[in-house]
């Protein structure tokens, strides 16, 4: 009873933060807090579960490129005050979780770009043993992702920056490893979550939703609580798929229909 009641009280929390998360209504600048003119800009980062120990990546910046001035052909690369750098392990931010990486207020206008930038100290572990990995200086200079949306005067806006870790790490001729970032970027005001609970939840589970256009995954945490957010509105197929070693079975729950500005609660699903 008491771990039914605990699994309940944590699911209810991760509901309130999904809807505090991914989700900012429309109101004017006084009721925000947002000084005149400006508009709420926040990048948080998550994770693609991957099969690896730990997956650590050294950012160093964030930036973001608003409209050309008249008369010049691009605009101009700028970095976000008060970024949160830092080395963060990859694989501590799946299950609903997330890094807070810029919360800042910035211009309304265009905004074009934003640019992830890392530094050189990334590592994999592999087996329990740390692993360098080579980083392109193309890839240290910034990893460009595509927002183009005009930002309104004293509204939020937030985007989700999800890493792929098995499609970001290659190998090289020589048996070292190498990171090139493929990240998917989420305005989470255009999409929604998926929730819920699996039991039994003493078994690590990977839930994944998928349909034609979009695979998002996460793993459960150990109250068996997972949440998917940024996946945009659609069908999908959601699969839950214990670790092998378990001898349960993948359950799959079909149909999923997910509605931008909302959370879907699959509830508990049962493993066998």
């Amino acid at each position: 009873m008491k771990r039914t009641m605990k699994n309940l009280k944590l699911k209810s929390l991760l509901l309130a933060a999904v809807v505090a998360f991914g989700f900012t209504s429309c109101s004017d600048d006084d009721e925000n807090g947002i000084e005149e003119g400006n508009a709420q800009l926040t990048v948080r980062m998550t994770d693609a579960p991957g099969d690896y120990d730990e997956v650590w990546v050294d950012v160093q910046d964030v930036m973001i490129k608003t409209e050309a001035e008249v008369g010049e052909e691009e605009g101009e690369w700028e970095s976000l005050s008060n970024v949160e750098t830092g080395r963060y392990d990859l694989l501590e931010l799946t299950g609903g979780v997330s890094q807070l990486l810029a919360d800042v207020e910035i211009p309304a206008g265009y905004l074009d770009q934003i640019r992830l930038v890392l530094g050189p100290d990334n590592v994999v572990v592999i087996d329990g043993e740390e692993n360098p990995m080579a980083t392109p200086s193309a890839q240290q200079s910034g990893l460009k992702l595509n927002i183009q949306q005009e930002l309104e005067a004293g509204e939020s806006y937030e985007y989700l920056l999800d890493f792929d870790v098995d499609e970001s790490i290659g190998t090289t001729g020589n048996g070292g490893y190498i990171l090139k970032p493929v990240i998917r970027m989420s305005a989470m005001a255009n999409t929604g979550s998926i929730v819920g609970e699996v039991h039994p939840s003493d078994t690590r589970s990977l839930v994944k939703a998928q349909n034609a256009s979009h695979t998002i995954s996460a793993y459960t945490d150990e109250g068996g609580n997972f949440a998917l957010h940024g996946v945009p509105a659609g069908t999908y197929q959601v699969t839950i798929t214990p670790d092998a070693e378990t001898g349960l079975e993948m359950v799959p729950v079909d149909n999923v229909e997910v509605v931008q500005g909302e959370a879907k609660d699959l509830e508990i699903i049962y493993l066998e």
